[in-house]
């Protein structure tokens, strides 16, 4: 079925039927690239175990490729990849080496390969603000004034006694499996580390140095930036004295490099996009507003994001990630209002960001009472690739603690693609939907947006324009059916004979005696229309 030059009315489970089967449709607008991305964030020890060892590896992410692209993914972004004595591979205790669990060189290289081929681009996430005890700058400058790596870790005892601490004061971390680990905070002040980490970083995105080569990353995801490092007064003004210079390295080296930035204050971004001069960062204040389901705290974090967005720079458009409640649990568990985020994070403008098995509604809550990092192993669970747990499934934690009996995929019934994959009406199916509409339709991707002012509470409308090309979206955010007016000079400014047209029926939606349009929702339904002129 094609989507153009119509308009489409869904009630919440409407557009999986019509989505279903359409995800890898090449775009009327040139297709995947830089005007129509849609990023996948992957916890790779979690994703598909490739070898049978319950650990998602690189080979695992490789293999789903196929299914990635045919959910409408253009970038994957994978979390550290470097060797670590946690689960979650942030802390190195090497960041030069890959950890063995996921693979070699080889084998990321081969990744990158195979997403290139296919017009498919990757980014690797790094955090280079600490390391652990077994380091070799800590091990080697430890007591040791002499050490060539002394000046590497800010020492507050003599004769290099007492290193800096970790984040936010923390000198040892604990981990799931019920070690401590020391961890000290990396002197980005020093010339040595800057020279050491931009060598590195040009070595992921171009390991042989020469032009053309297709085996380099595209991009890199900053974990945890800021200007005031853990807010302490002891590493300041690192967007001048470190972050920009090794991006306008990066830059001189691969003009084409982008850098996405986790900010660590979770605000708009604005002056990590302009004095820390990174490319994207996280739309935090949206997602906060979508979770609570409130009209008017949607639409003034909209508003806010891009008064405060310069020109040239982006916002990634999220509901959830490694570090968030997975949006399924924030819901409680209902299909309805995860469809809503989904057309939310899918058709807001901006970048669309989805976390591995958001698009399945897997669940999860992070958990504080454990005291460890196995707080947040419930938002970072094995990817469900069939209805029982079998080959593939990244079940590195099972039997491990209650992280692994209180989990879903402990129990028999939970979510999996092999289940929804069959489904017309799943959630799946829904975003493979939305994703084709996004296609169909070059304004839901590239154009700008304007808030639309409607008379009902609960319905949250905003319309996305590229030339004379324009889509209203309306949802419904309320458990209630909803008939929301809203005026035709809001609905199509400066084109005062518009309709909205029907994309199932090809009907023009009727005007009221007062020349308005009245839009129908179910409870929690989304509404998708293009203004076309009268015929």
């Amino acid at each position: 079925m094609t989507f153009g030059g119509s308009l489409l009315l869904l009630a919440a489970g409407a557009l999986a039927a019509l989505g279903s089967g359409c995800g890898t449709a090449p775009s009327a607008h040139g297709g995947p690239g830089a005007k129509d991305e849609i990023l996948y964030l992957i916890f790779v020890r979690s994703f598909h175990d490739s070898n049978g060892d319950a650990k998602g590896d690189l080979r695992g992410i490789e293999d789903e490729l196929g299914y990635l692209q045919g959910l409408g993914v253009t970038t994957i972004v994978l979390t550290p990849l470097y060797q670590s004595p946690f689960y979650h591979s942030y802390f190195a205790t090497d960041f030069s080496k890959i950890d063995p669990a996921y693979g070699t060189e080889a084998d990321f290289r081969r990744l990158v390969r195979a997403l290139h081929r296919r017009g498919m681009k990757i980014f690797i996430d790094e955090e280079v603000q600490y390391v652990t005890a077994d380091h070799e700058w800590y091990r080697d400058a430890i007591n040791n004034p002499k050490s060539r790596f002394s000046h590497f870790i800010p020492f507050n005892g003599p004769g290099n006694t007492l290193p800096e601490s970790g984040p936010y004061g923390l000198f040892d971390l604990s981990s799931y499996d019920g070690t401590k680990v020391r961890v000290a905070t990396v002197n980005l002040y020093d010339p040595g580390v800057l020279d050491y980490q931009t060598r590195l970083f040009e070595h992921w995105m171009n390991p042989t140095g020469l032009p053309g080569a297709d085996d380099g990353v595209d991009g890199f995801r900053i974990d945890h930036m800021m200007d005031d490092l853990d807010s302490r007064k002891i590493l300041v003004n690192l967007f001048a004295r470190f972050w920009t210079p090794l991006f306008e390295k990066l830059r001189a080296e691969n003009p084409r490099v982008r850098i996405l930035a986790e900010q660590a204050d979770w605000g708009y971004g604005d002056d990590f996009l302009t004095r820390g001069d990174v490319d994207l960062v996280y739309d935090f204040p949206v997602r906060g507003a979508i979770v609570s389901f409130d009209k008017r705290k949607i639409s003034e974090a909209v508003a806010e994001t891009w008064r405060r967005t310069p020109a040239g720079k982006g916002q990634l458009i999220f509901i959830e990630n490694h570090d968030t409640n997975r949006f399924a649990s924030e819901v409680g568990g209902d299909v309805r209002r995860e469809k809503v985020g989904a057309a939310l994070n899918l058709l807001l403008k901006g970048i669309p960001l989805i976390y591995y098995g958001q698009e399945l509604g897997e669940q999860g809550k992070q958990f504080r009472g454990w005291n460890s990092d196995a707080n947040d192993i419930p938002v970072r669970e094995a990817f469900p690739w069939t209805a029982t747990v079998g080959p593939g499934m990244a079940v590195w934690y099972r039997d491990t603690g209650p992280w692994w009996t209180q989990s879903p995929l402990a129990k028999s019934g939970y979510i999996s693609l092999e289940a929804e994959a069959k489904e017309p009406g799943s959630l799946l199916a829904y975003y493979k939907g939305l994703v084709a509409l996004r296609r169909a339709h070059p304004e839901l991707v590239s154009g700008d947006q304007v808030i639309v002012t409607d008379d009902n509470g609960s319905v949250f409308m905003f319309e996305r324009f590229d030339g004379t090309r324009r889509s209203l979206v309306a949802v419904n955010l309320s458990d209630a059916p909803v008939t929301a007016r809203v005026a035709a000079s809001d609905a199509a400014p400066s084109q005062p004979n518009a309709v909205l047209r029907n994309a199932v029926t090809g009907d023009a939606m009727a005007r009221g005696g007062d020349g308005s349009f009245a839009v129908a929702l179910q409870p929690y339904g989304v509404g998708i229309f293009e203004v076309s002129p009268e015929n």
